[in-house]
């Protein structure tokens, strides 16, 4: 064997191995380029349906879940609650809601798929402010036809038990229904439609 067959078989083998670590270097500089493209896990938490267990709330009780960074209530609705949005109709903008953002399963004055639960997104619909629940009846600073309901505080929007808004106020819509589907009697998904699977 004569020097150039050394030096010929050597380049190969430098060559070939030059080419594999490159590969590798090549193919480990791309995972992380290739996974920044995938949503992180904040953002996918984000969007990601919530679920809530809603058999220890009690009647008239509301509570707060945040589903794509907005509160989302879900008030266990009374009797006298649900008496109450009945007698609302000639009061509120949109008593059968058909302007409202909601999804289309979501029908009637109760705007919820069981009448006893509702489930709002907790933003006005004027200038996006939180309304407080002001599930009381007739409070002083309120009114005496107030039969309960939401409370904007920033420009004085009114909302009754089904998120409907009164009519004579700044708000134009009753509030958001996000999608959302009961999973079984206590356990209700936001974020997801009753399709679902």
């Amino acid at each position: 064997m004569n020097n150039g067959d050394v030096s010929q078989s050597r380049r190969r083998f430098l060559i070939g191995a030059t080419s594999a670590v490159g590969a590798v270097g090549a193919g480990a500089a791309a995972v992380p380029f290739v996974a920044s493209w995938n949503p992180s896990a904040k953002a996918e938490a984000a969007g990601a349906p919530v679920t809530v267990n809603v058999s220890k709330i009690e009647p008239g009780q509301q509570i707060t879940v945040e589903w794509r960074g907005k509160p989302v209530w879900i008030v266990r609705r009374t009797e006298e609650m649900l008496e109450n949005i009945e007698k609302l109709n000639d009061s509120v903008k949109d008593p059968q809601s058909k302007e409202a953002p909601q999804p289309a399963y979501i029908e009637g004055i109760y705007r919820s798929l069981k009448k006893d639960y509702a489930v709002l997104v907790g933003i006005c619909t004027h200038l996006g402010c939180v309304p407080s629940y002001r599930p009381e009846v007739s409070p002083a600073d309120l009114g005496e036809d107030w039969l309960g309901g939401f409370y904007c505080p920033c420009h004085g929007s009114r909302y009754d038990m089904a998120g409907r808004v009164y009519q004579s106020q700044p708000a134009p819509l009753n509030l958001e229904v996000p999608p959302y589907k009961y999973e079984d009697d206590n356990v209700i998904v936001v974020g997801l439609d009753p399709e679902a699977a």
